[in-house]
């Protein structure tokens, strides 16, 4: 397991937190709403035994609704909906306090409930509200201090007759207990702000600007923090270049070695599509064998990376290439295709699926190549289907693939090139699981052959997905040789699921995937013309992320999560201890 791709899953496994929240503020608003009106007639009903309830609901309810914006006032970007989802489960922790108070005294038979749950419950919900006012909302520790009691005392004292508020602020015990859980919070809230460092100077900013990022869409505060520690590096970028002289159409196949991401929409996310936009919408932007430390920090790089694309050294030239070869070995598949002297390589093992290749796949099939006295070669990652990190055997298998078939295309007679190419941009297709660049095919015709090689612009692949599409081709007698995504981090929309993005083919149908890429072969088919090719080369200096910005912010992360559970462990303790003292 390579460190980089390690850090990766550990933080995008931390992902499924920030689906915690209700999807929308009005939920959120209606739900604290409720569990208000609950813990006001158990409180009325149980603990203080009167029938004044309807006067005590409108009262909290009011300072409820009241201290909700009040409290949107204190945020860093004066967020409503932070406040609404910071007073819900403020409100749920008071409610259970109460809830647990009442069951505590039913078990060790108590003769009267004591009120004094009500007032732990009131300090639970404060001490609660300095962690997220810290972590979250953005505000020092000091200032939480000054506004953590705002919403709980004020729904304290509307819920509280009068003539009772001396005597239970004043209790012992529950200045005492009180004391030990904002204690705790306080304490936490220190830690898991140092939690990252050295490596991260402020784990709560890191989370304050990711969660800008997603509910404001704005990555600036994101992008800030990942430039600072970015550093400058080559990356390269090829490119097969098809021409056609009659029509004077060109199209392009291109393999950066910059990676997608690292998240919507900060940095390179959409990197894929700029490519092909800036390429005029007639390319397929493909997956390299990269990772995330590949990811460029801020759209002034991707700015300044595509800009560079215009300045490009030609490789090699010609008019013919080979048929493809397919070479399949358990579970890998390696389709390849010989330009002159570059081979161009499609490794995949759908429809089981992988993570990212590992480099030392790229770098043992490069000398291999070498070896055999290739110009060089190109290796795509197909990236069509999902599965975890790819297993030794699988890795040892797609080298063998990949070997066999260098050894194949050595032998293979070449043809001249003919070309068409079509995309969905004029379809009208709108679906959730695709991103800007939709969805295009590429059709070769050698030998008097037509195969045809299908792109879309999309996050991974659905599993089956591919060879459901593939076989619709053969039926339909097309020859289909391969799907390939862009691995795209864009989202057309808020995902909530536990990996944020929805790969193409979870939303689509499949029936209406084949139907969409078998309407573009066919347009795709009548452009076809004779062509010659160009072999691209282009580097840039660019700032990229690296490896060890994730290390550090996975033990960031970490750290964060562990002094949590510490934290945690000891309030439940404590708490279940005040229930039966």
């Amino acid at each position: 397991m390579t460190e980089s791709y390690s850090d990766v899953s550990k933080i995008h496994k931390r992902y499924s937190l920030t689906l915690l929240n209700p999807s929308s503020f009005y939920h959120s608003l209606i739900i604290s709403i409720i569990i208000a009106s609950v813990l006001v007639t158990l409180t009325v009903s149980v603990y203080l035994e009167s029938e004044d309830i309807v006067f005590r609901l409108l009262a909290v309810l009011g300072t409820l609704l009241v201290t909700q914006i009040i409290d949107s006032r204190f945020t860093r970007n004066k967020e409503y909906s932070k406040a609404l989802h910071m007073s819900l489960f403020g409100n749920s922790l008071w409610l259970l306090t109460a809830v647990s108070g009442l069951l505590a005294s039913l078990i060790i038979s108590r003769e009267e409930i004591p009120f004094l749950f009500i007032t732990v419950g009131m300090f639970l919900f404060a001490s609660f509200r300095i962690g997220i006012f810290t972590t979250v909302l953005g505000t020092n520790i000091r200032k939480a201090w000054l506004v953590c009691f705002l919403q709980p005392m004020a729904m304290f004292l509307a819920l509280v007759p009068i003539d009772m508020w001396i005597p239970v602020l004043t209790n012992y015990q529950a200045i005492a207990y009180g004391t030990t859980f904002l204690i705790l919070a306080s304490s936490w809230s220190i830690l898991t702000d140092r939690a990252g460092m050295p490596g991260v100077k402020s784990t709560h900013k890191l989370i304050q600007a990711y969660l800008s990022s997603l509910s404001k869409n704005n990555p600036s505060e994101v992008e800030n923090i990942l430039t600072e520690r970015a550093k400058v590096s080559k990356v390269s970028t090829s490119q097969i270049r098809f021409h056609t002289k009659n029509a004077n159409r060109e199209f392009r196949l291109v393999l950066p070695d910059i990676h997608p991401g690292p998240f919507h929409p900060v940095g390179g996310s959409n990197i894929p599509y700029l490519i092909y936009k800036n390429l005029g919408s007639s390319a397929m932007v493909l997956h390299s064998v990269s990772n995330h430390s590949l990811n460029l920090p801020s759209q002034t790089e991707v700015s300044q990376y595509l800009e560079s694309l215009s300045k490009y050294s030609v490789a090699q030239e010609g008019l013919n290439c080979t048929e493809p070869v397919t070479v399949q070995i358990n579970n890998a598949r390696c389709v390849g295709l010989l330009f002159g002297k570059t081979a161009l390589l499609f490794l995949s093992l759908s429809p089981h699926g992988m993570e990212d290749l590992p480099l030392h796949v790229k770098s043992e099939i490069e000398q291999f190549s070498k070896n055999r006295n290739f110009g060089q070669v190109l290796i795509v990652d197909c990236h069509n289907a999902m599965g975890e990190e790819i297993s030794q055997n699988n890795s040892e298998d797609l080298l063998t693939a990949s070997k066999s078939c260098l050894d194949t295309l050595m032998t293979k007679e070449t043809y001249p090139l003919e070309f068409g190419y079509a995309n969905s941009k004029d379809m009208d297709i709108k679906a959730p699981d695709l991103a800007l660049g939709g969805i295009g095919i590429l059709c070769l015709r050698t030998n008097n052959k037509k195969y045809f090689l299908g792109w879309a612009d999309a996050n991974n692949m659905e599993n089956g997905v591919r060879e459901a599409v593939v076989n619709h081709f053969s039926k339909n007698g097309y020859d289909l040789i391969e799907i390939c995504t862009s691995d795209t981090h864009y989202t057309t929309q808020g995902v909530r699921n536990r990996n944020g993005y929805y790969q193409f083919g979870l939303v689509t149908k499949p029936q209406d995937m084949a139907n969409w890429y078998l309407e573009i072969a066919k347009e795709s088919e009548k452009n076809i013309e004779p062509a010659s090719f160009e072999i691209l080369e282009n580097e840039a200096n660019v700032k990229v992320m690296g490896p060890t910005i994730f290390r550090d912010y996975s033990r960031a992360v970490d750290k964060t999560m562990n002094l949590t559970k510490g934290f945690l462990s000891a309030c439940s303790a404590f708490f279940l201890l005040t229930m039966f003292l």
